[in-house]
């Protein structure tokens, strides 16, 4: 992709294209197949070489369709090879793109369409059907690239009219002329990453393609090392994969590892399997590892590091014990704002001290600056500057974002007499139980510690008492046997945690479910486990 324009290093084309001259044959990146749920094991690899033309084929085919720089187009599948041939192809013809969370459906996956502006999607066959939905809903792309995969229950694709197959797009990599890399000022817009929508309508922050640069900087800030194997489960479609994982790994030509999706059961299999010295995980991922059955095997595994966002107290020293890890915290969000503890400085529970060049702080609703231990809200901004975020399209959310200049991240949090940060709770999220906040980390480690749990989640709901501002603690709890989850099981599980807990943190409720719904990110969301509460319902016990 090179023509009349000097290559730099801070936007993927570019970093790919320098190291496919250096480093052609170097695989980059491997997308594992040990975790699938097929039991497949070939693994998929992308080379230097391999991106760099894979990338040339898909920045050509987007400006036949005539896509101008700056239009937008949705990209809507799991973790494969073809995400990052995308990601390359995309850049250099100057198109953003829309990573969309691949279990996307209905009205959000309209409503993300449509907000967008997408001209297009690319997406994975088991997606397609959604896509078509969504048209059906109002989205109108003009056509779309569909990734055949036979998995996941993919429904048939009829490769007719504005649908082509991704795959023959890409079976002309070795005989597409070079194609001119358009983004000129390194400000074009590189990718819109949409928020949750936890608190209303999802928003778009809108990435500059220079945004890459910084994103491949976090590989010296986390320390990584030449001989380090980056992986994740996580997907790509969201912020961390990419910064952690992914972009240190191209800029400084490390061999990372990806896996479709998130798997606890197999992880450490995985690790060992590729010789992954590092991964990454968010707070939900932590306790579900945890959880896991311990094995005489679990601290035999080639991993130093564990880059972790929201690591509990209450299991951190027993989670590097146990798996034989460091732990490096570190906190961030997709609008900014970021803070680091490396291994062996902060205290455990912290997500450490800003950026350098940042400026964090604990403010109250009025902007008072909060004392140590005093709880407030998580804001940050440039040093001698104001922050800014650009919500695609929104302009007044994104003037109450940065109110007074500050970025205010909605996590409320709170700082020690060393100046070192903590995570409370998002805001709204907080447990008020007679009076006192409950811990909800220390009521998932001791659910997470007994036999008959797989994976926990603590929420609250309105009190019974119907005191304001209290809360009941309810525990969403998936058994490992859910047959053998009766009476006697449930009455074994509260007399565990009446044995573990302070008495304010025993959870009001059990409720017994499938699975813990999750984000992309492997964030529990409450709000449809608090939807389907109900204190008489078959599947909510109570303590006898």
């Amino acid at each position: 992709m090179a023509g009349a324009r000097q290559r730099g290093n801070d936007i993927i084309c570019d970093v790919v294209a320098n190291q496919a001259e250096a480093l052609p044959d170097l695989d980059v990146v491997t997308f594992e197949h040990l975790s699938l749920d097929s039991g497949a094991t070939a693994d998929e690899v992308r080379t230097f070489a391999d991106l760099h033309l894979n990338g040339n084929a898909i920045a050509a085919a987007l400006i036949a369709q005539g896509l101008e720089v700056g239009d937008r187009v949705g990209l809507m599948m799991r973790n494969h090879p073809e995400y990052l041939d995308t990601m390359v192809g995309a850049n250099a013809a100057g198109v953003c793109l829309v990573p969309i969370d691949p279990r996307t459906k209905g009205d959000k996956l309209a409503f993300v369409l449509r907000d967008a502006g997408c001209r297009g999607v690319i997406c994975a066959d088991y997606t397609h059907g959604e896509v078509a939905r969504a048209r059906a809903q109002g989205a109108t792309p003009e056509f779309e690239w569909v990734l055949p995969t036979g998995e996941y229950g993919a429904e048939p694709v009829d490769f007719g009219g504005r649908v082509t197959s991704l795959a023959e797009v890409l079976a002309t990599a070795a005989t597409t002329p070079t194609v001119d890399v358009r983004c000129t000022t390194g400000k074009e817009p590189w990718q819109l990453m949409y928020t949750s929508g936890t608190t209303g309508d999802p928003k778009g922050v809108v990435w500059p393609v220079n945004q890459f640069g910084r994103v491949a900087m976090l590989g010296f800030l986390l320390g990584y090392q030449p001989t380090d194997r980056p992986y994740t489960g996580l997907s790509l479609t969201h912020g961390n994969a990419q910064a952690v994982t992914l972009g240190p790994s191209l800029a400084l030509g490390l061999r990372c590892v990806f896996s479709r999706k998130f798997t606890k059961s197999k992880l450490w299999d995985v690790t060992r399997r590729h010789g992954c010295t590092t991964f990454s995980m968010l707070g939900g991922m932590c306790t579900a590892i945890y959880s896991e059955p311990r094995r005489d095997d679990d601290g035999d595994n080639p991993v130093r590091m564990v880059i972790s966002a929201g690591m509990p107290a209450a299991i951190w020293r027993e989670f590097e014990q146990r798996f034989g890890v460091h732990v490096f915290e570190w906190y961030g969000a997709v609008e900014g704002g970021m803070a680091f503890n490396p291994i062996g400085q902060g205290p455990v529970g912290s997500f450490g001290r800003a950026l350098p060049g940042l400026e964090m702080k604990i403010l109250t609703d009025d902007d008072r600056e909060c004392a140590p231990g005093e709880v407030g809200e998580i804001c940050s901004r440039p040093e001698g500057g104001e922050a800014t975020v650009d919500y695609h399209g929104k302009p007044e959310a994104s003037a109450a974002k940065t109110r007074g200049g500050w970025l205010r991240s909605g996590d409320m949090g709170h700082r020690d007499d060393g100046g070192w940060f903590y995570f409370d709770y998002r805001r709204g999220d907080g447990i008020r139980r007679n009076g006192d906040f409950v811990a909800t980390a220390f009521v998932e480690k001791a659910l997470a510690e007994h036999a008959s749990i797989d994976d926990v989640f603590v929420y609250g709901v309105p009190a019974a008492s119907g005191a304001p501002g209290e809360k009941d603690v309810v525990a969403a709890v998936v058994p490992r046997d859910p047959a053998a989850f009766d009476v006697a099981g449930v009455a074994d599980v509260f007399a565990h945690c009446r044995r573990q807990l302070e008495a304010n943190f025993v959870p009001s409720y059990l409720q017994v479910v499938d699975e813990i719904p999750k984000t992309i990110s492997e964030k529990p969301q409450a709000r449809f486990l608090l939807d389907a509460f109900a204190p008489d319902a078959p599947n909510v016990h109570r303590e006898a």
